[in-house]
């Protein structure tokens, strides 16, 4: 069994594209990395590997290796899941990326309630507002906002919708009187979500044409949607907030709905994970239970 323990490195090098980088994802050293193929090679009798200074490409043999080495692993973690479908208890480790604030707020909650009722599940949730890619950053799982492009290496599905809304702090609307169109919007100071490619429109649903995009003047613009959120709180002037982050807020009183006879944008909110031959018990359990959870979370 000794014989196979390199085979994992084989495949981490390939899949991070240098010795480098498969050492810091396996925790061990770039001396270790490279022995351990020089082990495999050895063994073998063939160089897996074409070698330079920046990066190591595979040879025709190490190819060849490779694609046997996949296959192998993946019929390893379809016995694996024939058995734990077999289990009347969930199990196992999955790792899942999700949006900072959505995440945190909407999504851990609802995960945090399964590790209560599955004793030996295990989640590793990463929040970031990052893209990750998947397949390359060995994550099991993604929640995702907004249209996603067509990937053929992923797996889809719709677990909700964001509905977005219009609000401001009662103090504001004082000082202002309250839109009642959308035009009126120009004429007021906006609180507005923006990055380094420019602040982000408000988007409004049509009956016959494409979605109206309205760009308020803003003064201030931020690139986190809590803080948005408190600077609406504080009266600084109106935002476009999805309706889970400003529930308390209109709940409490300390912020006010505009523009409610104006027809409001829900963002889908998706599920993503990569494509297998079968899911998992442990993922298919998730996956259910944002679909579950998620729409009432959401509201």
């Amino acid at each position: 069994m000794n014989r196979l323990n390199d085979i994992p490195v084989l495949l981490d090098v390939v899949e991070a594209g240098s010795f480098s980088a498969a050492a810091e994802r396996l925790n061990l050293t770039r001396s270790a990395v490279a022995k351990s193929i020089a082990r495999l090679e050895s063994r073998l009798g063939v160089r897996l590997f074409h070698r330079t200074t920046r990066r190591q490409s595979l040879t025709e043999e190490g190819l060849l290796f490779h694609e046997r080495c996949l296959r192998a692993v993946e019929e390893i973690r379809l016995g694996e899941t024939l058995l734990e479908s077999g289990r009347r208890e969930i199990r196992g480790r999955l790792r899942i990326s999700l949006p900072v604030v959505f995440g945190r707020r909407v999504i851990a909650p609802i995960l945090t309630g399964l590790i209560d009722r599955h004793p030996l599940l295990e989640l590793d949730l990463a929040f970031s507002d990052r893209v990750v890619d998947l397949l390359d950053e060995g994550f099991d799982l993604a929640v995702r906002n907004g249209n996603l492009p067509d990937t053929p290496d992923l797996m889809v599905r719709r677990v909700g919708g964001q509905r977005m809304t219009v609000c401001a702090a009662p103090a504001y609307l004082a000082r202002r009187p309250a839109p009642e169109t959308l035009d009126d919007l120009v004429g007021h100071d906006g609180v507005v979500y923006a990055r380094r490619d420019g602040a982000k429109g408000w988007v409004f649903p049509t009956e016959t044409d494409p979605d109206r995009v309205v760009r308020p003047p803003a003064r201030l613009r931020l690139d986190d949607i809590e803080a948005i959120h408190d600077a609406a709180c504080a009266g600084l002037g109106l935002a476009w907030l999805p309706c889970w982050l400003v529930r308390d807020g209109l709940s409490s009183g300390a912020l006010c709905e505009v523009l409610t006879g104006v027809k409001s944008l829900t963002f889908d909110a998706y599920a993503v994970w990569p494509r297998a031959p079968m899911m998992t018990p442990r993922l298919r359990l998730v996956i259910d239970e944002l679909v579950a959870k998620l729409p009432t979370a959401m509201d």
